[in-house]
C-alpha cells in the first residue's frame, strides 16, 4: 500500500492532525484520483505535482553468501504546498528521502530534506532518475537502475532488472483506501533482482535478492478516522501478496489484498478479504509494536505467520515508524516487508 507520506511533517503549518500525519485532511485546490485509472508509460513514472503527496519506494530483501538475511530500504517522497511545479525557491514542490539497512543485530537509518526547484532533488520520467543530494536510484528505464545512498554508518550501491511486469492495485491502479471512498493511484514493480554491496561498520558484503517498488500519489489517501497503517509485501514461492490493513478510530480496519502471481497476473481482493493480526509485540523505542503476525488471504489458502529478522528495527525519522524484513512461514514460505505507522 505505501500511503507513505511522511513527507508532510515539512508542512507542520499546513497538516491539521486529521488522519496519520495529516493524511486525512480534505483538500480542494488539488487533483483527486479518478475511475477509470489511466497511466502513460513512461511519463507516469515521473513526478505529478497537480496532486498533494507521491513516493517513489523501494524496500529489498537481500542475503550473502554465508545466508545471513539483510533488509533495504530507499525512498523518496514528494509533496506540495500549491498546485504546480514553480521556478527556483518559488517551487511549492518539498522533497524528503529515507534511506535504511537492516541487519539480525542492527538497524541503519538517515533521512534527507529538500526543497525543489533549485537541482537539490527530483524526478525525470525519460530516462529515469530519482534523487535527493547525493543518492540515486537511475538507469535508461525503469527496468535497469542503480540504486545508491550513504548516512554515517552505512552506504549502498545496487544494481536492479525487472523480471516481471508492472503491477496495478485496486481496480486497475485506482486503489481505494477506506469506506468513504479515499483513493490513490497505486502501482508496482515487484519483479526486481537485485544485488550489489552493502558498506556497513564491519566493513563491506556482498548481497543479492529480489526487491520491491511502489509508487503511489493521491491528494487524500486516508479518512480523517484513519490513525495508521500495517502494509505487507510478502513474496512468497507459489507468487507474491500485498496486503494492507488500516486501523480507525473505532477499532475497525480497512483492508486490501492484491495476489500477484509468478507471470504477472493479478487478482485484486476488497475490504475483508485480507486479514492480519499480531501475535507477538516488541518493545521498541518506548513503545509497543506488533512484530510478529498471523496473516490469511483465504481465497489463496494462505494462512501464515510473519515475523521480523530484526524487531527493533524502527525508522528514527522525523515522523518514526517502523519499516523492516520479515520471514514468513506457515502455508507458505518467502521473505517479505512490513511496514507499521501510528503506533506512537
Amino acid at each position: 500500500m505505501n500511503v507513505k507520506a511522511l513527507i508532510f511533517l515539512l508542512l507542520p503549518s499546513v497538516v491539521s492532525a486529521q488522519g496519520f500525519a495529516g493524511l486525512g485532511t480534505a483538500t480542494e485546490d488539488f487533483a483527486t484520483p479518478q475511475r477509470p485509472a489511466a497511466f502513460s508509460f513512461p511519463a507516469d513514472h515521473g513526478p505529478h505535482p497537480d496532486y498533494r503527496i507521491e513516493w517513489w519506494y523501494l524496500t529489498a530483501n537481500l542475503q550473502a553468501d554465508d545466508g545471513t538475511d539483510y533488509g533495504l530500504q530507499w525512498t523518496l517522497f514528494r509533496t506540495a504546498l500549491a498546485v504546480g511545479e514553480g521556478d527556483g525557491w518559488t517551487s511549492p514542490q518539498l522533497w524528503m528521502g529515507h534511506a535504511a539497512v537492516t541487519t539480525p543485530d542492527a538497524h541503519y537509518v538517515t533521512e534527507r530534506l529538500a526543497r525543489g526547484g533549485i537541482g537539490q532533488a527530483g524526478v525525470t520520467a525519460a530516462p529515469f532518475e530519482a534523487w535527493i543530494d547525493d543518492w540515486q536510484l537511475a538507469g535508461p528505464n525503469f527496468d535497469d537502475l542503480r540504486m545508491t545512498a550513504s548516512g554515517p554508518d552505512f552506504s549502498y550501491d545496487m544494481e536492479l532488472t525487472a523480471q516481471g511486469p508492472l503491477i496495478f492495485h485496486g481496480e486497475d491502479g485506482y486503489s481505494v483506501k477506506s469506506a468513504e471512498g479515499q483513493a490513490s493511484y497505486y502501482y508496482s514493480q515487484p519483479f526486481y533482482a537485485i544485488e550489489g554491496i552493502l558498506n556497513l561498520p564491519n566493513g563491506e558484503v556482498a548481497v543479492t535478492g529480489q526487491a520491491w517498488l511502489d509508487r503511489e500519489w493521491s491528494s487524500q489517501p486516508l479518512s480523517e478516522n484513519q490513525t495508521g497503517w500495517d502494509w505487507f509485501s510478502l513474496s512468497l514461492e507459489e507468487g507474491k501478496l500485498m496486503g494492507f490493513r488500516l486501523r480507525q478510530t473505532d477499532d475497525t480496519y480497512y483492508t486490501a489484498a492484491t495476489w500477484i502471481a509468478p507471470n504477472g497476473e493479478t487478482t485484486a481482493y476488497p475490504d475483508g478479504a485480507f486479514t492480519a493480526e499480531p501475535t507477538n509485540t516488541t518493545s521498541v523505542n518506548g513503545r509497543d509494536v506488533p512484530t510478529g503476525w498471523s496473516v490469511q488471504l483465504g481465497d489463496r489458502g494462505v494462512d501464515v505467520d510473519v515475523y521480523a529478522i530484526n524487531p527493533q528495527a524502527w525508522m528514527t525519522t522525523s515522523i518514526p515508524y517502523w519499516e523492516g524484513p520479515v520471514v514468513i512461514e506457515g502455508s507458505h514460505q518467502g521473505r517479505g516487508y512490513l511496514e507499521m505507522t501510528g503506533y506512537e
